[in-house]
């Protein structure tokens, strides 16, 4: 643990990634599809950490997870969304899940691009720290997955390139 999480904030960050991006059953448009999202389209899925907060609010066991779930676009620099808020102000769950986010998103494959190399998404990453992302969070996700890489190469097992 790098941050310094105790074993049940960790599992709360852990159930907020599960349940990040559940506001986008609530977006009635297809955000799946090939090429760019026009400006409507993005408006809506702009609308999703809303809907997720939505979603969970009534489920009072739940509250732990909602400051991932509706902050998880906001970025360090105070250029996110869905409040605009920045650094310290976005509560740490939500900082290590923007991180974790972009960078699943990055090394996945999409309707609209290819998957990118692990090296390229960890070298932006790291070019949007202090931008885009909290530089404590990028500092504890560099080593954490260059760790959890390398256990794997370690015990015969392969990692995506």
């Amino acid at each position: 643990n790098r941050i310094g999480l105790s074993a049940d904030e960790i599992e709360t960050v852990c159930q907020s990634a599960m349940m990040h991006d559940i506001g986008k059953i609530g977006c009635h448009t297809n955000l799946n599809k090939p090429g760019q999202l026009t400006e409507k389209e993005y408006a809506i899925f702009r609308l999703h950490p809303g809907y997720g907060k939505e979603i969970l609010e009534p489920f009072t066991f739940l509250h732990p997870l909602v400051p991932g779930v509706h902050l998880h676009h906001e970025r360090w620099d105070g250029q996110g969304y869905p409040l605009g808020i920045e650094g310290e102000q976005i509560p740490l769950i939500a900082r290590i899940l923007t991180v974790a986010d972009a960078y699943d998103a990055m090394t996945s494959d999409r309707a609209y691009r290819r998957a990118m190399p692990h090296e390229i998404a960890m070298a932006e990453v790291g070019r949007c720290a202090k931008a885009h992302f909290d530089p404590q969070c990028v500092d504890a996700f560099e080593k954490g997955i260059a760790e959890f890489r390398q256990e794997k190469l370690d015990s015969g097992q392969k990692v995506p390139e």
